[in-house]
C-alpha cells in the first residue's frame, strides 16, 4: 500500500512516499522536490564474523537519463563514481553513522538513485532526507529520524532548498543535518560571512529541520515496521577487571606528549595487557578472554583515559584547550614549480605545489546539470607514510576526495577574478606528516603557495579544527587545533576556515548524537581567535602575493575584440590564426564573446602574437597614422593595406607635398609608406593621405620658435 506525506518548505512541495518501490529492501522512499526524485532504498545483513566496526555503506548515483542526456565519452553507460556522486554519498553516512547503537555491527547499505532531474533542484539533499526516512520506516534501529537542508543567502535573505540560478547568486551554499533537537552535521561555504551571519544561517536551517523530522515521524506512523531487538553483548565484568589492573598505567602512557612516543608506549603497554588477559596456553579454560573481547575493551579503556585527561584540563600533548601547536612557514622550496610552499603545525605538514595553465587547461565537468569548467582545483593527497604506515598505493578514496573538495572550496572565495587573473589554477597539497587537521593545513598551505605563485589573491585565508569532549550538557570542553587522539576518541570534529572577515569554510562532523546552538557558537568564536593566530604566522613567511609570478609559468595576455571579426582572425580552414602561432611561438584562444588569449612561456612571443592579433582585428581609426604597404597601384592612386584584410586608397592628389604626374614615381607594389585615415565613409572605404602624414613628420621635426 502506498503511502505520501508532503508539505510545502521553500518554493516547492517536498513528498516523501513509500510502498510502491523496491518493497523488498528493509526499507525504501521516494523523495520528490520540484521535478526532481530520488529512490533511497536501505538493507541488512547479518555481521561479519570477527568485525569491530560498524559496516555501514552510503552510495549515491545519478543516472543522466534522470535530465534526459547520454552519458559523456565514448562509453554510454555510467562508469565508476563522479566526484559528485562521492561527495553526496559522504554526506549521507555523515549524520546517520552516530546514530546506530555503540556495539551494532549488522551490515548497512544505504543506496540512492537519482530518477528524475529538473537540473533546478539538486537530488543530494534529498537523498540525504531519503536515507533517514528510509532508516526510520525500517527494522533497523536507527535512532532517528534527522532532516537535512540547503541553504543559500540571497540578497540579505536565507533561501532554503535554493534552485541552481539562486545558488549562482548566493553567497552562502550551506547544507545542514540535524535531529528535532541539536545538529549533527555542517558542510557549507561562504564568500568571507562573519561568524553571527552564519549563526543566524544555522537557526533558520534548524528551524526548516523540524518540519522535516516531523514529516519522517508521520511517514513513519503510516508505513513503519517495528524496530528489531538489538542485543549487545556486556563488557562491564571484562572491563572492569581490566581497568583495575591497567587503567592507571594507561593515563601515564597516554599523557606522553609526542605522538609516536605516546603511541609506542601505549602499544607496549597493551601487548603486556593482552599476553597476561589472553594467554596461548588458556585456551578453553573459564578465566579466557577472547583477543576480539580484549581489543574492543581496550580501546574504550584507551579512550575514557584520554577523554579523562582532556576534562581534567590536561591533552595528551600537554597543551590547553585554547592554544595552537607550533607553526613553521616557508616558501620557495622547489625550483622549476609555479609556486610552493611547506605548512607545519605540530606534526601535520602539508607541502603545497602551485601550477598554473591556459583555458585549455580548465577542467571540464558534465553531470545533470549543464555542463562547465573549473579554473580552479585543489587536488589532496595522503600517502601512508605520512602516518607512518604501509598500504597499496591505489587511487584517491573518499577521504581524499572529500578533504581535497573542503579545502578547494574554502580557498576559492579568495580566489582573482578570472578577467583579472585567467590563468586556470592547481594546487596540490601532499600531507607528508598527519596528526590531526591535514586538510586546513591544506588550506593554510594553499594560500601560501597561491602568494608565492603572484596570484593576486583577495584575503589570506586559514583554517583550524576544533574538538569537543562532552560528558553532559554542562560538562564539555572545546580543543583548539586537534591533534588525531583528539579526534579519534573525542565527540566532534569541526573545521573552519576563512580569512580575517569571516567564514569560507565550514564542515562539522560528529560521533555523537548532536550539538546544541551554544556549542556551536562558543566553536566559532575559538575557532576565530586561532584562525588569526594562524594568519599572522603565516604573513610572516610571505606579506602579499607577489607582483610576478614564476619565469617558468606561461604568460598569458587577453585582449577583446569584435565578435563579427573572429572569422577574419581564425581565417579560411584557420589559416590565419596558424600563421600566428607559428610564427611567434604563441598559443591563441578565442572566445564566442570576442576575448582572445594568448599564452606562451616566452613573454616577447606572447606580445608578439598579440600585436599581430591586435593589428589583424583593429577597427581603422579616422586622423591615426599607419605603416602600410602598397598593394595595389592605378592611375588615379595606390591601395595601401593598413592590417591584415584591410586597405584603403590614396589619391594621386595625396601622395606628395609636390604635383605628381605618375604614381609609379612615387611607390610601386610592396613598398611600405606611412600615410594617414583622412576619411572612411558609410560603405566602410578608407581615404588615405600620404601627404598629410609627411607634412605632421616635418612638423614635429622642426624646432620650436618663441
Amino acid at each position: 500500500m502506498k503511502h505520501r506525506v508532503e508539505r510545502q518548505v521553500g518554493q516547492e512541495v517536498l513528498g516523501l512516499e513509500t510502498g510502491l518501490l523496491a518493497k523488498q529492501a528493509a526499507g525504501s522512499v521516494l523523495v520528490s522536490y520540484g521535478e526532481t526524485t530520488v529512490l533511497v532504498a536501505a538493507a541488512t545483513g547479518s555481521p561479519r564474523a570477527g568485525i569491530d566496526f560498524f559496516p555501514l555503506t552510503c552510495d549515491y548515483r545519478e543516472r543522466t537519463a534522470a535530465a534526459g542526456k547520454f552519458p559523456g565519452g565514448f562509453l554510454k553507460r555510467e562508469g565508476r563514481p563522479t566526484m559528485k556522486e562521492t561527495l553526496t554519498s559522504r554526506l549521507i553516512d555523515r549524520p546517520i553513522r552516530p546514530l546506530f547503537p555503540e556495539g551494532f555491527h549488522d551490515e548497512v547499505q544505504v543506496q540512492a538513485q537519482t530518477l528524475s532531474s529538473d537540473r533546478q533542484n539538486d537530488p543530494d539533499i534529498l537523498a540525504m532526507i531519503g536515507a533517514s526516512a528510509a532508516l526510520c520506516i525500517s527494522p533497523l534501529p536507527f535512532e532517528g529520524p534527522i532532516g537535512s537542508v540547503r541553504l543559500a543567502h540571497v540578497n540579505g535573505e536565507f533561501v532554503p532548498f535554493p534552485t541552481q540560478d539562486q545558488l549562482e547568486e548566493s553567497d552562502l551554499d550551506l547544507i545542514v543535518s540535524g535531529s528535532k533537537t541539536a545538529i549533527l552535521m555542517i558542510e557549507g561555504f561562504a564568500r568571507e560571512m562573519p561568524e553571527e551571519r552564519m549563526l543566524e544561517a544555522l537557526d533558520e536551517a534548524h528551524r526548516v529541520i523540524i518540519t522535516i523530522c516531523e514529516m519522517q515521524d508521520e511517514l513513519v506512523a503510516k508505513a513503519g515496521k517495528p524496530k528489531k531487538e538489538c542485543e549487545l553483548p556486556d563488557y562491564a565484568p571484562l572491563k572492569n577487571r581490566m581497568k583495575s589492573a591497567y587503567y592507571a598505567e594507561l593515563l601515564k602512557a597516554a599523557g606522553i606528549t609526542g605522538k609516536l612516543e605516546r603511541g609506542e608506549a601505549v602499544k607496549a603497554l597493551k601487548e603486556r595487557a593482552k599476553k597476561e588477559m589472553c594467554p596461548a596456553d588458556a585456551a578453553g579454560s573459564d578465566d579466557a578472554v577472547n583477543e576480539g573481547d580484549f581489543s574492543h575493551v581496550w580501546h574504550g579503556l584507551e579512550e575514557e583515559a584520554i577523554r579523562e585527561l582532556i576534562l581534567g584540563g590536561t591533552r595528551p600533548d600537554g597543551r590547553d584547550s585554547k592554544s595552537l601547536r607550533a607553526i613553521d612557514c616557508e616558501v620557495d622550496l622547489l625550483p622549476r614549480v609555479h609556486g610552493s610552499a611547506l605548512f607545519q603545525r605540530g606534526e601535520t605538514q602539508a607541502l603545497v605545489t602551485v601550477t598554473l595553465g591556459t583555458g585549455k587547461d580548465e577542467q571540464r565537468v558534465d553531470g545533470l546539470f549543464e555542463e562547465y569548467s573549473k579554473k580552479f582545483m585543489l587536488d589532496y593527497y595522503f600517502p601512508s607514510f605520512s602516518v607512518g604506515e604501509v598500504r597499496p598505493i591505489r587511487g584517491p578514496g573518499r577521504r581524499e576526495i572529500g578533504h581535497g573538495a573542503l579545502a578547494e572550496r574554502s580557498v576559492k572565495p579568495i580566489l582573482p577574478d578570472p578577467d583579472v587573473f585567467p590563468y586556470t589554477i592547481r594546487v596540490i597539497s601532499d600531507i607528508l606528516e598527519s596528526n590531526g587537521s591535514s586538510s586546513m593545513a591544506s588550506v593554510c598551505g594553499a594560500t601560501l603557495g597561491l602568494m608565492a605563485a603572484g596570484v593576486p589573491i583577495t584575503n589570506p585565508v586559514a583554517g583550524i579544527s576544533v574538538g569537543l569532549v562532552k560528558e553532559t550538557e554542562d560538562k564539555w570542553t572545546l580543543l583548539t587545533d586537534i591533534i588525531g587522539d583528539e579526534d579519534h576518541f573525542g565527540d566532534m570534529d569541526f573545521k573552519i576556515a576563512g580569512s580575517q572577515n569571516g567564514i569560507t569554510g565550514i564542515q562539522l562532523d560528529l560521533k555523537i548524537n548532536g550539538i546544541s546552538a551554544s556549542i556551536i557558537k562558543a566553536t566559532l568564536e575559538q575557532s576565530r581567535e586561532a584562525r588569526l593566530e594562524i594568519l599572522r604566522s603565516m604573513l610572516s613567511a610571505v606579506r602579499r602575493p607577489r607582483e610576478e609570478i614564476s619565469g617558468w609559468a606561461p604568460r598569458l595576455l587577453r585582449t577583446h575584440i569584435d565578435p563579427e571579426k573572429i572569422g577574419l582572425l581564425i581565417g579560411p580552414g584557420g589559416k590565419t590564426i596558424r600563421s600566428i602561432q607559428e610564427t611567434t611561438g604563441a598559443n591563441v584562444e578565442v572566445d564566442d564573446d570576442g576575448t582572445v588569449t594568448v599564452a606562451s612561456h616566452d613573454a616577447e612571443s606572447a606580445t608578439s602574437a598579440l600585436a599581430k592579433i591586435e593589428a589583424l582585428t583593429a577597427s581603422i581609426q579616422i586622423g591615426r597614422i599607419y605603416e602600410g604597404r602598397v598593394t595595389s597601384v592605378k592611375d588615379f592612386g595606390a591601395f595601401v593595406e593598413l592590417v591584415p584584410g584591410k586597405d584603403g586608397l590614396c589619391h594621386i592628389s595625396e601622395l606628395s607635398t609636390e604635383y605628381v604626374g605618375n604614381v609609379n614615381d612615387v611607390c610601386r607594389v610592396g613598398d611600405t609608406m606611412r600615410v594617414k585615415v583622412i576619411a572612411v565613409d558609410e560603405q566602410d572605404r578608407v581615404k588615405l593621405s600620404r601627404r598629410a602624414a609627411m607634412e605632421e613628420a616635418t612638423a614635429e621635426a622642426e624646432p620650436a620658435t618663441e
